[in-house]
This record gives C-alpha cells, sequence and structure tokens, in this order.
C-alpha cells in the first residue's frame, strides 16, 4: 500500500494543501469605509493625470521580485496570493504573511512596526518614519515570488527526473514511453553534442551537473513564459539567480582543473618572461571573466525577451488613453508582435539553457585537458 502512495499523490497533495491555505488569505484586507485604519500610510487622492498608464512601472514590476504574487488587477484592487514574510532583526524573529501589508497600504506591528515600500521592507520608528539605519540591518529570509518559482522548480525537475528513471528501471530493454521518450532525446544531445565534444573521455562525472543545470535553466525559463502560470515569474532573468548558477560553473572548473590548466594560467610555457608579466594578469582574469559572461548571458537575454513581450503589449494601453480608436487600431499589431516575441522566446528558453550548458562544458573540458601539443612538437624535432 506504501508503494501505491507515489511521490506524484505526494505532490499534489502538498501543493493543494498550500494553495487552499495560501489563497484564502490573498486579498485578506479590503477597506469597506474611508477611515484609514491604525498605522496605515494616508495618501492623498490621486488626480486623473496621475492615473494614466505607467508602461515602465508594469514592465518592472513583472521582471522583478516582490512577496505576493500577482495574479491580475491594478494597485486598488489587485489579486494575489500571499507569500511568507520571515525577518530577524535585533528584537528577534518574525514570521508573518505579505497579506498583512494589504499590497503596501498597511504597516505591520510585531517586535517591530514594518512598512512595504517598492517591494522593500523597511522599519518604522514610533513617529511613523522609516528608521533607514534600523532597515539596513533587516535579515530578510522571506519567500519571496522568485524563491517560491526556484522551489516549484526544482520541485518539477526532481519529479520529472525520479519519473523518468523510474519508467527506465522498469521497462528495461522496451522502447521508451511518455516523459521518458520525450526526455531521452535531450538527454542524449546533452551527452553526446555537449558533454563528450567538448570534455572528451573524462565527461562521464561532469554529466549529473551538465543535465541538472540544462534541465533547471530550461524548466524555469518556460515557467516564465506560461500565460496561465499565476503571474509570471522571471526568475533566470534574475541576476542572483544566474550569478549562483555561474559561480558553481566557475568552482568546479578551478576544482577540475589539472597542473597543465594551471601553468598556462600563471606561466605559458614558450611565452618570454616579459610577455608573461602582460599576459598572466589577463589569463587570470579571464578565469573570473568566463563565469560573469555566463551570467550576464542568461540575466539579459531573459529580460529582454520579458521587456520587448511587455512593451509591445504595453502600446495598447499607451494609445487606447489617446484614442480608443488608435487603442483598438495598436492591439492588432501589438498582440501579433507579442506571440511573435512568445514564439521567440520559447526558442530562445532552449538556446539559452543549451548555451550555458555547452560553455560549462567547454571549460571543464579546458580545466581536464591533456599536455598534448608539447609533446607532439618534441618528438616531431626528433
Amino acid at each position: 500500500m506504501l508503494r501505491k502512495f507515489s511521490l506524484k499523490t505526494l505532490s499534489i497533495l502538498l501543493f493543494s494543501t498550500l494553495f487552499v491555505l495560501s489563497f484564502n488569505t490573498a486579498c485578506a484586507y479590503e477597506p469597506n469605509d474611508d477611515k484609514p485604519m491604525k498605522g496605515a500610510k494616508v495618501e492623498e487622492p490621486k488626480g486623473e493625470e496621475n492615473k494614466k498608464f505607467d508602461a515602465g512601472k508594469l514592465i518592472l514590476e513583472h521582471i522583478s521580485d516582490a512577496h505576493d504574487w500577482h495574479l491580475w488587477g491594478d494597485e486598488e484592487h489587485p489579486v494575489s496570493i500571499p507569500l511568507p514574510v520571515i525577518l530577524y532583526t535585533e528584537k528577534g524573529l518574525d514570521i508573518f504573511m505579505s497579506s498583512e501589508f494589504n499590497h503596501g497600504h498597511r504597516d505591520v506591528t510585531k517586535n517591530n512596526t514594518y512598512r512595504l515600500e517598492e517591494n522593500h521592507i523597511k522599519i518604522v520608528n514610533d513617529a511613523g518614519v522609516i528608521d533607514e539605519e534600523a532597515s539596513e540591518k533587516i535579515m530578510d529570509f522571506s519567500i519571496t515570488k522568485n524563491v517560491a518559482s526556484l522551489l516549484i522548480g526544482s520541485f518539477l525537475l526532481l519529479w520529472i527526473v525520479l519519473t523518468v528513471a523510474r519508467s527506465y528501471k522498469n521497462r528495461q530493454g522496451k522502447a521508451p514511453k511518455g516523459l521518458q521518450s520525450f526526455l531521452e532525446p535531450l538527454i542524449i544531445f546533452v551527452r553526446d553534442d555537449v558533454a563528450k565534444a567538448s570534455i572528451g573521455p573524462k565527461y562521464e562525472k561532469y554529466m549529473p551537473y551538465l543535465l541538472t543545470v540544462f534541465f533547471f535553466i530550461f524548466i524555469n525559463n518556460l515557467m516564465g513564459l506560461i500565460p496561465i502560470f499565476p503571474g509570471g515569474a522571471n526568475l533566470t532573468g534574475n541576476i542572483a539567480v544566474t550569478m549562483i548558477l555561474a559561480a558553481i560553473t566557475l568552482v568546479i572548473t578551478m576544482l577540475s582543473g589539472n597542473g597543465h590548466y594551471w601553468r598556462h594560467i600563471f606561466a605559458m610555457p614558450g611565452v618570454p618572461l616579459p610577455i608573461l608579466i602582460i599576459l598572466t594578469p589577463i589569463e587570470i582574469m579571464g578565469v573570473f571573466l568566463k563565469p560573469f559572461v555566463l551570467m550576464i548571458r542568461l540575466f539579459a537575454n531573459m529580460t529582454a525577451g520579458h521587456i520587448i513581450a511587455l512593451a509591445f503589449f504595453s502600446l495598447i494601453f499607451i494609445f487606447g488613453e489617446m484614442s480608443p480608436g488608435a487603442g483598438y487600431g495598436v492591439s492588432v499589431v501589438s498582440v501579433a508582435f507579442t506571440v511573435f516575441m512568445g514564439m521567440l522566446e520559447l526558442l530562445v528558453c532552449f538556446l539559452q539553457a543549451y548555451v550555458f550548458t555547452l560553455l560549462s562544458a567547454i571549460y571543464f573540458g579546458a580545466a581536464v585537458e591533456e599536455h598534448h601539443h608539447e609533446e607532439h612538437a618534441h618528438e616531431g624535432a626528433h
């Protein structure tokens, strides 16, 4: 009976429970009168000129991190899934749901009084003014939108890999079926065209990392594009995530480097000493610049794709404010370009996962490459 209670069943129950518990508190506070709540930020009535569509704000809110998962709606009537806020300050640990901020319209009093300002949590003093010095000391361990997306993406990756592994075990000698038949060409592609071709005979020990990073980036790239996915999450467009992935590649490269690799970094054979004084610092910089380029490439490409698609979409509202007819006219072109960008981004999702994996494999291959060239040259001289 325990075997029948599979990982898939556990995952459905777990996420269903978490979703129901969190969604019940979504939009928990909706003011029914004109009186401001105690500790609430009082805002002046906005004029018509301040209610114009702000394309920049829409784009930045989409690509940036947040303490709740916005689904739909404007600033006055937003609908979102609240996420846990976990803060540690000099006064102790505070844990509460982000819905208590009422989308930034209300302060939350625990050990300290907290205020959500531009997706950053600040400490408010007794006078109702933000204490910048105390706010800088906050240790924020909150489950933000990007963290939640990271957990979901990691869970999907584990579920997919374990499902396919179980399928291979149960169907030995049989043709691939279902999810196994979809992933097998990708796995063989990474093994033969990326790892073997770039690393050589020692490719096998790097396969777990290369496959993990390929599917992790690919899955999270796709999750950022799926329209039905709540609000969309730009995880791979977060430079902190790409920095960690690039740092892991750097560490593996440095740990894999043999004597031949490091000798070429610090003292390239056959190069005169005066040239080495110039060349060696450049080579050392190159060791760190390579993962830096990995980080920037993935971050910039995924962020740019989201920005361009949202910019085309925003044209509908910008021209619509000028004239309803212009809005309808531009909407045809904007939707067409947005769909085109969406299709292009599907290709980019795969390409960026492939490029990151390929470059990582090339760096590993350079680190483990054996010393051949000078030996062949020496034999030729004899």
